[in-house]
């Protein structure tokens, strides 16, 4: 024991007291490293929103932990124009490969296959061929019969529209154009009959005449003329009087000659001093008509 009162410590003792001294001192130690002191991350106790610790970033909003300061750096993403130009060519790259890989594994499940399997899909091959092509001939078989249906059906309509029309037009129903003669008969004695305009009448259907009008009077075949001499004349119980004029639908080369042959319905006239004109022309309007009659018992008989 030393003379303040302390034990004794030898050499050694005293040099391992030194040391842990230096150590504890953190001078003369060189591998002695201080640990960094400890970053707040949360709010400070003490005040009402808190305050920042020394180590948060600059700019941070205050009172985030350390998560949501992670959260907000991740999101919302922020892209470089380099880096959606690589992303683009890595999606173009990545679909070709899948077209590449779906071809390759096409053409490599019939390349491993075997010869007999070949055999079997090329006869499979063609009998679908065939059957496409039989079907192909039939439903063209179809269109041809529609189209020669359609065309029948539209011909027959059109013979059926055609054939009214002349029916039509020798009934009196409807009106009539075409070329023609214009006869005026003038009678200024009264000294024409009707038997002598009707027989104007046969003459010119003999020669041919396909409408004939007299006086606003259509002619037809069931047609009738009545009255003698100073009687006056009636067609179909409608009375005409002079001048009595002819309008005649027909072949004009074929109806003058009619009317003008010796002893015919001219010559007749002109013996009781009647005046007879003929005038050929391009176009007769034949616009009387009559109504029509519906048969009380005939039918046709056409199915």
């Amino acid at each position: 024991m030393n003379s303040d009162g302390s034990e004794g410590r030898g050499p050694d003792e005293g040099t391992r007291s030194a040391g842990r001294d230096a150590r504890r001192s953190g001078s003369g130690w060189p591998l002695r490293e201080e640990l960094p002191a400890e970053v707040p991350v949360g709010p400070v106790a003490g005040g009402p929103g808190g305050t920042q610790g020394p180590g948060a970033p600059e700019g941070a909003p205050p009172g985030l932990t350390g998560r949501q300061r992670l959260v907000k750096g991740l999101w919302p993403p922020r892209f470089s124009r380099a880096q959606l130009i690589v992303a683009l060519l890595l999606a173009g790259l990545g679909f070709g490969l899948a077209v590449q890989v779906a071809a390759t594994s096409d053409s490599s499940v019939l390349r491993g296959a075997r010869q007999e399997d070949l055999v079997r899909i090329l006869d499979e091959l063609d009998d679908r061929t065939q059957r496409l092509e039989e079907e192909k001939q039939r439903l063209q078989g179809q269109r041809t019969e529609l189209e020669n249906s359609s065309d029948q059906a539209e011909e027959a309509r059109k013979q059926t529209v055609e054939r009214e029309k002349q029916l039509g037009v020798l009934a009196g129903t409807v009106g009539a154009e075409g070329p023609g003669i214009t006869v005026v008969v003038t009678d200024s004695r009264a000294a024409v009959e009707a038997r002598m305009l009707l027989d104007a009448v046969q003459e010119l259907r003999a020669a041919g005449a396909e409408a004939i009008q007299l006086n606003g009077v259509r002619v037809v075949a069931g047609t009738y003329l009545t009255g003698g001499k100073g009687e006056g004349v009636s067609v179909d119980g409608t009375g005409i009087s002079p001048p009595y004029r002819f309008k005649v639908i027909g072949r004009p080369q074929d109806l003058e000659p009619a009317l003008n042959i010796p002893g015919g319905v001219v010559q007749t006239l002109e013996k009781e001093q009647a005046d007879v004109t003929v005038t050929r022309s391009k176009k007769i309007v034949v616009d009387a008509l009559r109504p029509a009659q519906r048969p009380d018992y005939a039918r046709s008989s056409s199915r």
